[in-house]
C-alpha cells in the first residue's frame, strides 16, 4: 500500500503490542503498546515506578528475577521475541539490540580497560579479527568525541569522569551497528551541559546508522527537545502517545499536562500533581489515574484503553470523547 506521494509506508522496527509483566501475582506492565521506527526517537516518559525502564528490560530480555513476561508480543524486525530463548537473545543483545544504562559506572567492567570491552563486544557479534575489533573500538572513542581516545582506550572506567563513561557506553553499543537502541535515562547523573551533548550525540548517531531509539527519561523536557514521538507512562501503560509536537501543544491526559506544568517556568513555584501513584496490587479496573485527577466523573469508573485525539495522537482518557465536566 503507498502513502500519499506514492511512498511506500516505513515498517516499525519494534512493534510491542498488548506487553503485561508480572511480579508473581502483581502486574507491572498491564498491557504496553508502541512502535518504533528506523532513524526514529521514541520518547518514553513518567514518574518513578510507572514501568518505564521494566519495559526496556522486558524487549531486552532482562527482567529482574521473578519477573515474567505474561502476555502481549514484542516484535523485533519481524521475530516476535517475547519468550525466545535466552541463546537467541545473547545473539541479539549488543548486536542488534543494544542498551545505555543511567549508571555507566555500574555497566561497565571495573578490571577492564575501556578498548577490551568494546573489543569484546565487537568481536563476539561482528565477524572480524582482534586487530579489527580494535580499530573498530578506537573508532568508536572518536565517533563520540572522547578526548585522547588512543590514551582513553588503555584506561579503566574508574579513570574517567561520568561524561566520559557514557560516552564509553555510547561507543560500545553503536559498536555492532544496532537496528535498535534503548537508553535508559543516560543524562540523569550528568550537568546539563554534559545532557545536552550526549543527547546531542545519540541523535547524532541514530542519523548515521538509521537506528530506531528508545529514549527514557523521568523529565518531559529533556524528552521533547529529541524524541519525534512521546509515551506518557503512567502505571504500568501508556497513556497518551503522539507526535512530539501534537503531545506538547495539546496534551489531552490530565496527566501529561500535570508532567508539562511541573516544570520550570516563570511561575515562581513548582507545579506538582496531587496524590500518589496507585498501588499496582490494588488496581480495580478504573482509570488509574482517577485519584489524583482534577477532571474525573462517574465514567472514570472504567478505565479507558488509546481513544483517537486526532489521526496521530492517542489518549487513554474518557474527556478525548468530550465526556465529563
Amino acid at each position: 500500500m503507498l502513502l500519499a506521494g506514492g511512498k511506500l509506508p516505513r515498517v516499525p522496527t519494534l512493534e510491542v503490542r498488548g506487553l503485561r509483566v508480572a511480579f508473581d501475582s502483581t502486574e507491572i506492565l498491564r498491557g504496553v503498546d508502541f512502535d518504533v521506527e528506523p532513524g526514529k526517537t521514541l520518547g518514553v516518559v513518567g514518574e518513578s515506578g510507572c514501568g518505564k525502564s521494566m519495559t526496556g528490560l522486558a524487549v531486552m530480555g532482562l527482567l529482574p528475577a521473578g519477573g515474567r513476561i505474561t502476555g502481549g508480543s514484542v516484535v523485533f524486525a519481524g521475530e516476535d521475541i517475547a519468550r525466545a530463548k535466552e541463546s537467541r537473545m545473547r545473539k541479539l543483545r549488543g548486536g542488534d539490540i543494544a542498551m545505555v544504562f543511567q549508571d555507566p559506572f555500574t555497566s561497565l567492567n571495573p578490571s577492564m580497560r575501556v578498548a577490551d570491552q568494546i573489543v569484546e563486544a565487537v568481536l563476539l557479534h561482528r565477524d572480524v579479527g582482534r586487530i579489527e575489533a580494535r580499530r573498530i573500538a578506537i573508532q568508536q572513542l572518536v565517533d563520540v568525541r572522547v578526548p585522547a581516545p588512543e590514551s582513553t582506550a588503555r584506561k579503566f572506567p574508574f579513570q574517567l569522569s561520568g561524561g566520559q563513561r557514557q560516552r564509553v557506553m555510547i561507543a560500545m553499543a553503536f559498536a555492532c551497528h544496532p537496528k535498535l537502541l534503548i537508553a535508559d535515562e543516560p543524562t540523569t547523573a550528568l550537568d546539563v551541559t554534559l545532557q545536552a551533548q550526549i543527547l546531542a550525540l545519540l541523535d547524532e548517531l541514530k542519523q548515521k546508522h538509521g537506528t530506531a531509539v528508545i529514549l527514557i527519561s523521568h523529565d518531559i523536557g529533556v524528552i521533547g527537545s529529541v524524541a519525534d514521538r512521546i509515551a506518557v507512562f503512567y502505571a504500568g501503560k501508556v497513556i497518551e502517545e503522539g507526535e512530539t509536537e501534537q503531545v506538547l501543544r495539546n496534551p489531552s491526559h490530565p496527566y501529561t499536562r500535570g508532567l508539562l506544568a511541573s516544570l520550570p517556568g516563570k511561575e515562581e513555584r513548582l507545579y506538582s500533581i496531587p496524590g500518589q501513584p496507585p498501588n499496582f496490587a490494588t488496581l480495580a479496573g478504573a482509570c488509574s489515574f482517577r485519584e489524583r485527577c482534577p477532571s474525573a466523573f462517574d465514567r472514570c469508573a472504567v478505565e479507558p484503553g488509546l481513544l483517537r485525539v486526532d489521526q496521530a495522537h492517542r489518549s487513554a482518557c474518557w474527556l478525548v470523547e468530550g465526556g465529563g465536566r
